[in-house]
């Protein structure tokens, strides 16, 4: 297996395991399944029985989900669906092929296994010949090509000619199995026609009989005051309400009438249900209300490329109660005319036209509100015009420090690449929403380049020519850890829900991984602690569309103490109080203001966990619930500045029951709103979890000046609203703020800020603080917070701005990636703008100091600026890093020569060179190579070993990388890879350095193997002093081995089995190549195979060690022209002849770089 499963995931799959063993016992198996027939094979060599494929099919990864051991190895379908995401398998796979770890096939090692493709594969010990026990297997499974659905049809007629009706229409799929195309084959419509003629009866139809009724919530709550009205054309409106207990009464309703009863209430979506005879002369009907709630987009429009002449369709689908019916259509802003085009949520535009370019976007409405859809852009390729350009643009990387110019700076080379574009698809393919066949620009061909180096030639290979080809699928991946905000200790298990949809748990060390579900705008997870001492942790977490993987800390907030409340009695609890400051405000609950869920009273005692997310404490932002963005007026998402959330648990001592009550009363201290016109604007909010917006409950009045008690005798102004707690429990005191711009943050590799070196993938936070008047002890206070994931492009970043006083808001922004903290640009003992990045004068302006601007010791990790709105006819201020709010485009489009703040990756004494050129964060530009350092684009596998090194400094290790197995790629170079050693704070004049290495493995043919051969050499003068014990006992026992006479170095053909800390390698696998070696670096950081540390342990885990000395110390030149004057001036000599030969060699490579250059 790849890396070690969290502990719940085993157990997990065991239970799904458990199945398999059954079915093994009583399942006789057939020659095949037991792997017995045919000649025996080459461990590389493929199965020919899997080869051919009448199907358009593919494979999927391998997968590894259980280490042998007990019965047998298992690898259950169900478990790698749990683990690996429910999507990475198709529902209905062709065949299944499984192989040891060593990528011997059954036959070949003689064992008996089982492979059924909609179970799974397993194999038992005790059914292997003379005693031999089971391997450790990994599978893939042979999955069709998803089919996609034809166009839709026309409508049919409608089925009634008068009253209520609907017309259908069709679309098929032209799969051979039609069930495999998602998504339903039949849509209706309902049709508009006049009513039919006569009465229903109903209303004084039957005057002996009587309709009782009663209208009522999900949860069964009692509705009062409900207008009820009878849908049959029966009554001339409202004909009753509800009383108290939520029941009515309509008399003259025909028992047997099967009338169509209706309810509306303010707040609720109307509902409807038919009335049931329950005797001679009466009838009942039980209405359900549910809440209004706004509506939310759950399928965004993508972008689309087309050619002239073809045909194009935009999806939109939202969500609400009650579901959303009507959209609307905009192209560039304007409205489109929806007789033409209706108002579904499909926009088809057909025989398209290149006017018709530009940037679409719907709208849906219901009875809560409207939500508007991301934008999507419509390329319209005029006839002959190219999608891709077989010109490969520039792309810089550098080269190792043997290759640049003596006495120089480091040397570049560009190898190339491909646009990150779309490229049309095939003719007809428009009319579905779903670009199944969709084309990228990608590579077409390489060339190869040899780079003449100080002693040695180095292989490249550049891009030759771009085309299009077959897009890789995105594959979104968010993965971390959720722990405790205030010790830090992991929420073993807890229960992980996207959208309010349970997906998983997390793993005892809190570990999550999640996969993202296509067409997602904002990722909404909620954490459960399974023990309930911690606040539903909500998150709306960053991710990269484009298919790189992010990492993300999350922090659950501990619930406060449990209060013991008397129902007879008011009850008044404090919501926050830091430091002694006081509370903001408090929360009252009347006497009997408790209920049941079902509405039923409650009398006795309620413990009261009541935790309040104080702004004043800057720390709490780290763990305050979503975003704080709520839907507009128009639809669009909008900010909200906070003034304190809190989370309200109620429960009968012992029970599991949340309580509900209301109304309850919320008091906020007006002195601490400081802000003008932030007490008028006051409003408090609920959450919803599902969808991770905070939507409006009711505003605050103003209440004169109250005593504040013994304690304080000075008299007080309070804002009151009131708020009833029932399903929702996350409350939020919050003002809309409309002064809104956006901050342009771009991240690098090192602190040079090289354009070409920019590093994606990193989350990047800014923290809105309140205005300088502030509190005494703590005279800034957070307003919201916002998070980032910077693209190729950078990341822009939404905030609080002033354009009249620069100071009005500041920011706090951080940057991470994975477990690193990242660096901005120092400001000491002046901020410059060629580092900061920001011309002047803006940039004094804005107030630029990084943290340790005033205080040496503090940590550099975040910086601090005055949210300056750039101001209108000021040229200096027009191109960032400050943008208006309605300048996002603009923003995301910016050059990188435009102003923006800038991070630097603190780890920056590294070096990475791929013989064939690949960009992490851009999956796409992977190409099909043996040469590639990563041999499949759908799953990364990353190998790092650990070096010690005992000297008095810290030393850079190398590892190279060459084939050292595989016929084709044998002696040839894969890539290099250069790290620092670290010190270890524990143990002076001892240093270790986790390296990479190109694991061993299937090449992208997936044919056969390749054991890396692995050369580690520390550059000094170091030698080899000790070889981890069971490493050394591992490669004597999977030979050939590779000989170590040479004490300056270690080398190994790599192992392909996933080692552990035992052996001092740390083997990770992931569908993200960044996350994969970020989570092996704080393995190996931290000498364990499930640990996380940014701190090296030196003595923990290690693979090998080397002893180094500094060099002993060259006299000066004046110093050996006195003592031998021939031989330096024959030293000077051969000096400067080596530099002469050297810049030779080096224009001589330059001259063979690729044309064009």
């Amino acid at each position: 297996m790849a890396s070690p499963l969290p502990l719940l995931c085993l157990c997990v799959a065991a239970a799904h395991l458990a199945g398999g063993r059954d079915v093994a016992l009583t399942e006789e198996p057939s020659a095949a399944a037991w792997g017995l027939q045919g000649p025996s094979l080459h461990p590389g060599q493929p199965s020919p029985a899997l080869e051919d494929w009448e199907e358009a099919s593919e494979w999927t990864s391998w997968f590894n989900v259980d280490h042998p051991g007990g019965d047998g190895d298992f690898e259950s379908l169900a478990a790698i669906r749990f683990y690996y995401g429910p999507t990475r398998v198709c529902q209905r796979p062709l065949a299944l092929e499984a192989r040891t770890t060593d990528w011997a096939l059954p036959s070949a090692v003689g064992e008996r296994v089982h492979l059924n493709p909609t179970r799974g594969f397993w194999c038992l010990n005790r059914e292997q010949p003379r005693g031999r026990r089971c391997s450790n297997y990994h599978v893939r499974f042979r999955c069709p090509l998803e089919a996609v659905w034809g166009a839709w049809g026309p409508w049919g007629p409608c089925s009634k000619s008068c009253g209520p009706s609907r017309r259908l229409r069709r679309r098929s799929c032209p799969s051979p199995a039609g069930d495999v195309c998602p998504g339903r084959s039949l849509e209706a419509q309902k049709c508009v026609r006049p009513r039919c003629p006569g009465r229903t009866r109903g209303l004084e139809g039957c005057p002996d009989h009587i309709l009782l009724g009663s209208v009522v919530t999900p949860s069964g709550r009692p509705l009062l005051g409900a207008r009820v009205s009878l849908r049959d054309g029966a009554g001339p409106g409202t004909v009753t309400t509800s009383d108290a207990r939520g029941t009515f009464r309509v008399p003259g309703v025909c028992a047997g009438s099967r009338a169509n009863v209706s309810a509306q209430m303010d707040g609720f979506s109307t509902g409807v249900a038919q009335a049931q005879g329950n005797s001679s002369s009466s009838s009942t009907v039980t209405i359900v209300l549910d809440k209004l709630g706004k509506p939310y987009l759950v399928k965004h429009p993508e972008s689309r490329v087309r050619e002239a002449g073809q045909n194009v369709t935009f999806c939109c689908k939202a969500s609400g109660t009650p579901i959303p019916k009507k959209y609307s259509w905009f192209h560039n802003g304007t409205l489109l005319d929806r007789r033409e085009h209706g108002s579904g949520a499909h926009l088809e535009l057909r025989g398209l036209r290149v006017d018709q370019a530009g940037f679409y976007h719907c709208k849906a409405w219901n009875e809560a509100g409207a939500v508007r859809s991301r934008t999507a852009q419509l390329t319209v390729l005029a006839p002959g015009q190219p999608a891709c350009d077989p010109r490969p643009r520039e792309h810089l990387i550098k080269l190792p420090d043997e290759c640049g110019q003596p006495g120089g700076g480091p040397a570049y080379l560009d190898v190339g690449l491909c646009p990150d574009t779309r490229c049309p698809g095939p003719a007809g393919s428009g009319a579905r929403c779903g670009d199944a066949g969709s084309r990228c620009c990608s590579v077409r061909r390489l060339e190869s380049r040899a780079i003449r180096c100080s002693g040695s030639v180095l292989p490249v290979k550049v891009v030759a020519e771009c085309g299009c080809h077959k897009c890789l699928p995105p594959r979104g991946l968010v993965r971390g850890r959720v722990v405790a905000a205030d010790t830090g200790e992991p929420l073993r298990f807890a229960r992980i829900l996207l959208g309010g949809e349970p997906i998983g748990f997390a793993s005892y060390q809190g570990d999550f991984t999640i996969e993202v579900p296509p067409s997602t705008e904002r990722l909404v997870v909620t954490f459960v602690d399974p023990s309930g001492e911690f606040v539903d942790a909500v998150r709306v977490l960053p991710f990269d569309p484009r298919g790189a993987g992010v990492y993300h800390e999350v922090k659950a907030l501990r619930k406060e103490a449990a209060v013991l409340l008397d129902t007879s009695q008011g009850n008044a609890i404090p919501l926050g109080d830091p430091e002694g400051e006081g509370p903001l405000g408090e929360l009252l609950l009347p006497p009997g203001s408790f209920r049941h869920a079902d509405g039923r009273p409650y009398s006795g005692p309620v413990e009261a966990r009541v935790t309040f997310v104080d702004p004043r404490d800057l720390s709490s932002a780290a763990s305050a619930p979503s975003d704080l963005r709520f839907v507009d007026g128009d639809g669009e998402l909008a900010p909200l500045r906070t003034y304190g959330m809190f989370s309200v648990d109620l429960r009968a001592p012992g029970s599991a029951e949340q309580l509900h009550a209301g109304p309850v009363t919320v008091r906020v201290a007006a002195g601490h709103i400081h802000m003008a016109g932030h007490a008028e604007a006051l409003q408090l909010w609920s959450l919803n979890p599902d969808t991770g917006l905070w939507e409006e409950e009711g505003g605050f009045a103003r209440q004169g000046p109250a005593r504040a008690g013994r304690a304080r005798r000075e008299e007080r102004a309070f804002l009151v609203g009131s708020v009833e707690l029932r399903e929702r429990r996350l409350f939020n005191l919050d003002v809309p703020e409309r002064r809104r711009c956006f901050v342009k943050v771009r991240a690098y590799a090192n602190d040079k800020f090289t354009a070409s070196e920019q590093v994606e993938g990193v989350v990047v936070t800014l923290v809105n603080m309140e205005p300088l008047p502030g509190f005494s002890a703590n005279p800034r206070a957070w307003g919201r917070f916002d998070s980032a994931v910077t693209g190729p492009n950078g990341a822009c970043l939404p905030a609080f701005c002033d354009a009249e006083r620069p100071d009005a808001y500041t920011a706090v922004v951080t940057a991470t990636l994975g477990g690193e903290e990242l660096e901005p640009a120092p400001s000491q003992p002046g901020p410059l703008a060629t580092v900061v990045g920001v011309t002047q004068p803006y940039l004094a302006r804005l107030g630029y100091r990084r943290t340790d601007h005033d205080d040496p010791a503090q940590k550099r990790t975040a910086f601090r600026i005055n949210l300056a709105k750039p101001r209108p006819g000021a040229p200096g201020e027009a191109h960032g890093p400050v943008y208006p709010w309605r300048s996002l485009r603009e923003c995301q489009d910016a050059p990188v020569t435009a102003s923006h703040f800038r991070f630097s990756r603190v780890e920056a004494d590294k070096f990475e060179f791929n013989v064939v050129p690949f960009r992490e964060g851009a999956p796409a530009s992977w190409t099909r190579d043996l040469l590639a350092w990563w041999p499949n684009p759908q799953e990364f596998r990353a190998c790092f070993l650990k070096v010690k090194v005992q000297g008095p400094q810290e030393y850079m290790v190398r590892s190279h990388n060459a084939g050292g197995s595989h016929p084709r790629t044998r002696g040839q170079l894969y890539g290099l890879r250069d790290a620092r050693s670290v010190r270890d704070p524990e143990r002076p004049g001892t240093s270790a350095a986790c390296v990479e290495f190109k694991c061993s493995g299937m090449l992208f043919d997936q044919r056969q193997v390749d054991r890396t051969l692995v050369t580690i050499t520390p550059q000094g003068s170091c030698r080899r002093v000790a070889v981890n014990g069971l490493l050394q006992d591992y490669l004597a026992r999977h030979p050939p081995p590779v000989p170590s006479d040479d004490l300056a170095a270690f080398s190994m053909l790599a192992p392909l089995d996933p080692l552990g800390h035992n052996y001092g390698v740390y083997t990770v696998t992931d569908q993200s190549p960044r996350l994969a070696k970020e989570i092996a670096i704080g393995r190996c950081f931290d000498g364990s195979s499930d640990g996380f540390s940014r701190e090296m342990k030196a003595d923990a885990g290690t693979a090998v060690t080397f002893q180094c000395r500094e060099p002993p110390a060259r006299p000066s030149l004046f110093q050996r022209l006195l003592e031998s004057p021939s031989s330096a001036l024959g030293d000077i000599r051969r000096e400067m002849g080596e530099v002469a030969r050297a810049q030779q060699t080096q224009a001589a490579g330059s001259n063979g770089s690729r044309p064009g250059q």
